[in-house]
């Protein structure tokens, strides 16, 4: 594919509804009165948990942004029984916009989706300059922000109320593989992988719809879809809605993969692809990408694929490089590429893969 010409795509701005996916906490006089350094038995506030296990269950996680000394602060958390419910808590004493961007990294989430609760001016303002696209909420204004449709998905789908479990599963995996002696395909071979392809059902529309508006740097157009859409297209004649599934030995990844394809006359056109951030290094980008050019194939077809440059998806770009596809035409940040569909790649070794219809 030639270099990219132009800016990126001016797309239109995503929902606002369910933008929030992480809740960043301060703990003290946030999650608990007091300071617990000066109190070793401060009071939890029970109307903080109540909302963190409501969130937990609609699929938005947790974490904290707390200065305070570690091991006294973990201690008390586990003894509050709240430990398990905060993925990847930056304990200590750096600025939290710093905690906050370690915690991003470790979930692989665009700052975008975070906000951050703390009972602290000063705390916020720093977070608010330090990373400006996290929304900051005052403790007392907490019961008022949670109402706001960012903090309210859409949908609470089988997969939301699994999120936070999904997300422990990947940060012990990362953890494992950082450790791991060896290439990294015989690491991806360890992990016993198997990914699963089948036309959408009704049941499906939902996570369909979440993962256009969750997934940024692996959707090739940028674009979203409504429940309503996905649903027609998955009745329409000359379309295919695909979902893919990725399992390991560790458990499920859950809905991770979706394509949109219209099956022309003369040639097919994969309107969109994505894939979830959260399986970005595991080897299986291509998986779903070559299965539609092997349908294509099958029904004589080239199969051309649109591309929109939003400038955060230039991996799914490169998924695109590496499967055969040129661009054959251009507006602006839009692209269409096209590849034959003659030699098409076999899934890699480590991936055990399953066609349901």
């Amino acid at each position: 594919m030639e270099k990219a010409a132009g800016k990126a795509a001016e797309l239109p701005a995503k929902p606002k509804r369910g933008r929030i996916k992480c809740i960043v906490w301060d703990l003290d006089n946030t999650l608990w009165d007091g300071v617990l350094l000066e109190d070793p038995d401060v009071k939890i506030r029970p109307r903080v948990v109540e909302h963190i296990e409501a969130l937990d269950a609609k699929g938005v996680l947790h974490s904290i942004a707390s200065k305070n000394d570690y091991e006294t602060a973990m201690a008390k958390l586990e003894e509050l029984g709240l430990a398990e419910y905060f993925l990847a808590p930056q304990i200590g004493w750096n600025p939290k916009s710093t905690s906050i961007k370690v915690v991003a990294e470790a979930l692989n989430l665009g700052l975008d989706a975070f906000a951050f609760v703390d009972d602290q001016d000063f705390e916020r303002a720093e977070v608010a300059f330090g990373t400006p696209e996290v929304i900051c909420v005052d403790i007392l204004d907490l019961e008022e922000a949670l109402e706001r449709p960012e903090f309210q998905p859409r949908f609470v789908t089988d997969e939301s109320a699994r999120r936070r479990e999904m997300y422990q599963g990947q940060i012990l995996r990362d953890g494992l593989e950082k450790d791991f002696v060896g290439t990294n395909e015989e690491f991806l071979a360890s992990l016993e992988m198997g990914f699963t392809i089948e036309a959408a059902k009704t049941a499906d529309l939902q996570r369909a719809e979440e993962l256009t508006v969750r997934t940024n740097q692996l959707n090739s157009t940028g674009r979203t879809y409504s429940y309503e859409e996905l649903d027609a297209l998955r009745e329409s004649p000359d379309h295919l809605v695909l979902v893919a599934s990725l399992t390991d030995k560790f458990g499920s990844y859950g809905k991770i993969g979706l394509a949109l394809v219209e099956k022309g006359e003369k040639v097919w056109h994969l309107r969109m692809m994505l894939m979830s951030c959260r399986v970005m290094s595991r080897g299986v980008g291509m998986v779903l990408l070559n299965h539609v050019l092997r349908l294509a194939g099958e029904a004589g077809a080239p199969l051309r694929a649109d591309f929109v440059e939003t400038g955060r998806n230039r991996m799914m770009q490169i998924t695109y490089i590496f499967a055969g596809f040129r661009e054959v035409e251009r507006d602006g940040a839009h692209a269409v590429l096209e590849a034959e569909t003659s030699d098409i790649q076999p899934p890699p070794e480590y991936v055990r893969l399953e066609i349901l219809p």
